[in-house]
């Protein structure tokens, strides 16, 4: 189990290093200036580098997960409520990746209509996620 649980760690943090920076690209891609089609170019095909190769880090970390939830009952019974609020998290998190693939397709397609202010915000919710997820792992405060 400590090397499933290891692994499942190692995928996570790989995982959000993508979701921390894959936004922070939007941001300079919200801020390229008009008639700088090189910039544009560059910083879509980072992105979208960092997109495909954060989906491949997701799936063996949920897999990992599911492996430890379900294959060996970590968080199952009583007294494991915290269980059920980082499962509620993770959900949120899948839902935040699935955000971010679809704002890298408007980017592509040319119909991004929001700024860079938006996406400094909206590049904050993975960090507060994480925080909470690793709080109610290690705390497990009911």
């Amino acid at each position: 189990m400590l090397w499933v649980k290891s692994f499942h760690i190692v995928f996570v943090a790989s995982w959000f290093a993508g979701l921390f920076y894959l936004p922070r690209i939007f941001v300079n891609l919200a801020m390229v200036p008009e008639g700088s089609g090189a910039e544009r170019e560059r910083l879509l095909l980072m992105a979208g580098k960092l997109m495909r190769f954060t989906h491949i880090l997701m799936v063996p970390a949920v897999a990992l997960g599911l492996w430890l939830w379900a294959g060996y009952g970590i968080g199952w019974g009583p007294g494991n409520g915290w269980m059920h609020a980082k499962l509620a998290l993770v959900a949120l998190v899948l839902g935040y990746h699935h955000a971010c693939n679809v704002m890298l397709k408007k980017f592509l397609a040319g119909h991004n209509r929001r700024g860079h202010v938006w996406y400094r915000w909206f590049n904050e919710a993975p960090v507060i996620m994480l925080v909470v997820v690793v709080c109610l792992v290690v705390v497990k405060p009911f």
